[in-house]
């Protein structure tokens, strides 16, 4: 089978006016970006039709390091829908530099089932990840440069908690020390720099609803505590005004096009293990503007991200899935079931048998958000008809809920009618019920991670660092115990164990850290040993992109 980035050459686009036409958006609130790519002003969202069309969340059993095909089924799933006279949008989240020269070298689906244009997805698309990093950095230097500036007039912060992002693994940059030299190169200071996946600009610009909401919460995010133990703010540096104009052209969703030319939207990129994992509200609701349904994902397994967009997205927005579809593959099921990772594509029948038990733990989990769930089986050609009968009996005699091979990859549209038909089925007729959330905005920020860890996770203790017992006093004493909480923790295991495979049970779940998201509005709890800022293998796909005969090589 020819390679994604061959598929994606070999297909004719529409211009995106075209695309943006097809689906009824209003041609003069497109800004285009070129032939194939354009900004949708937010000014085209309808909020009534938000709350008249049906969304549909994808998420995924605990992944394998090559993951599980969210991207692909949730594309896959839109194109099955339009294949059968739906008008379906997918919405996904922009890939982010860092995984794409990294792990994976590419983020835009695969096969028969990608959004296009993927090189220019994949790459620097419309400048919304610089934006961010270039606005999160922008608060860093002036802040240093108040610092640096008001030193002389007792002004200081005991605690500095703004730190830096960079779109690029880098380990080297965790911890650093800047200020080095003479007087004039500012004040000496430990710091350090996170993915710009994990910067809270990105959180605050995917939860936004407006461009009023985004300054208010650029206003209010937390950058240290002053000699007198007084929060400071972006606000109290002033600068608000000039970070929205930064970000004024990235808080507008992007419209491009599937392979088989109908719209997707994608815009922001929080990471699910070190952030809340979802794409923006706007493209959401865009999406459900335009589409008789709306399909997005929810970063990594059901854990993190499907939690995080019920638990944080829809609790602040009023979103409402009317359907959770959760993507399993054998290879996946193997890995859970006890089989080593290098004969996961080997077929192994009581593998996948054991491995079933991952897959129930999340669908059990999603259940009691209210969800209605169907399980969407990603195929390979390694798959057996047997394992694949095995998985369909289980879900359908056992846990109760439908079941659909999705081979989108392989087949575009076709491959997913099956899967389409089910949605849609499902959806008329069982969907799911108004949200439960894991927890209450009244509850203790203890008893919202004792919720999360031990009713979802597994754990049955939590202990704290004596660094995350002082942010807790320091969130009461700010009257910031209501806000969410947005869980950073190992996307491969329940547990904060990445090797802990399956069901893992009666763990320790220990909080080493809690960051303050004072702006994007949630309390980010760092569980275990997981980082903020990834660093590269010892063979970054870096090494395999290139260009050959002017065309781009290694983004698939």
């Amino acid at each position: 089978m020819k390679s994604d980035i061959e598929i994606a050459r070999s297909i004719e686009l529409r211009k995106i006016k075209e695309v943006a036409c097809a689906f009824g958006m209003p041609t003069d609130l497109v800004e285009h970006y070129g032939r194939h790519i354009a900004k949708v002003s937010t000014d085209a969202i309808d909020e009534e039709k938000v709350k008249a069309h049906k969304l549909i969340l994808v998420t995924a059993i605990t992944p394998t390091k090559a993951g599980i095909g969210k991207t692909t089924v949730s594309i896959g799933l839109a194109l099955g829908l339009n294949r059968i006279g739906r008008r379906a949008i997918v919405a996904l989240r922009e890939p982010s530099l860092g995984p794409c020269f990294g792990m994976k070298g590419g983020a835009a689906g695969g096969g028969y089932a990608q959004v296009l244009p993927m090189e220019k997805i994949n790459l620097h698309f419309t400048g919304d990840f610089h934006a961010v990093t270039s606005a999160h950095n922008m608060i860093s230097a002036l802040l240093d440069n108040y610092i640096y500036q008001n030193q002389d007039n007792g002004f200081g912060l005991k605690e500095v908690l703004w730190r830096r992002v960079l779109d690029v693994n880098d380990r080297s940059l965790r911890y650093i020390v800047t200020g080095l030299g003479p007087k004039t190169n500012g004040i000496t200071r430990e710091s350090g720099f996170d993915i710009t996946a994990a910067s809270e600009i990105m959180a605050i610009l995917c939860l936004a609803t407006d461009l009023d909401d985004l300054r208010r919460r650029i206003e209010n995010i937390l950058l240290g505590i002053t000699l007198d133990d007084k929060p400071f703010t972006v606000k109290d540096l002033g600068v608000a005004g000039a970070i929205t104009v930064l970000l004024r052209d990235a808080l507008q969703p992007n419209l491009v096009q599937t392979t088989e030319q109908t719209a997707a939207i994608i815009h922001g990129g929080p990471f699910a293990n070190i952030a809340h994992g979802c794409n923006s509200v706007l493209a959401t609701k865009l999406a459900l503007t335009y589409g008789d349904y709306a399909i997005t994902e929810a970063g990594f397994g059901a854990d993190l991200g499907a939690e995080k967009f019920y638990d944080i997205k829809c609790r602040k927005t009023g979103l409402h899935p009317d359907l959770t579809v959760i993507v399993a593959t054998s290879q996946g099921l193997k890995m859970h079931g006890g089989v080593s990772l290098d004969r996961i594509k080997e077929p192994d029948m009581e593998g996948i048998r054991a491995g079933l038990a991952n897959l129930d733990k999340h669908v059990h989990n999603l259940q009691s958000f209210g969800q209605t769930v169907v399980v969407a089986f990603n195929q390979y050609n390694t798959d057996t008809p047997e394992e694949i009968d095995c998985v369909r009996r289980h879900c359908e005699e056992v846990l109760g809920v439908g079941f659909a091979i999705n081979n989108a990859f392989a087949e575009g549209g076709e491959g997913a009618i099956e899967l389409a038909r089910l949605v849609e089925k499902t959806i008329g007729e069982h969907p799911s019920a108004p949200l439960r959330f894991a927890y209450e905005d009244s509850d203790s920020v203890e008893d919202k991670i004792t919720k999360v860890a031990c009713n979802l996770y597994g754990a049955n203790q939590i202990t704290y660092s004596n660094t995350a017992r002082k942010q807790l006093k320091r969130i009461a004493a700010m009257g910031l115990e209501h806000f969410p909480i947005c869980i950073a923790k190992t996307q491969y295991s329940f547990s904060t164990d990445p090797k802990l495979y399956g069901v893992a049970k009666d763990f320790e779940f220990h909080v080493r850290d809690i960051v303050i998201n004072r702006g994007a509005e949630m309390l980010v709890v760092v569980a275990g040993e997981i980082l903020r800022m990834p660093g590269l293998p010892k063979e970054p796909q870096a090494l395999h992109i290139d260009i050959v005969d002017g065309h781009i090589e290694g983004l698939s």
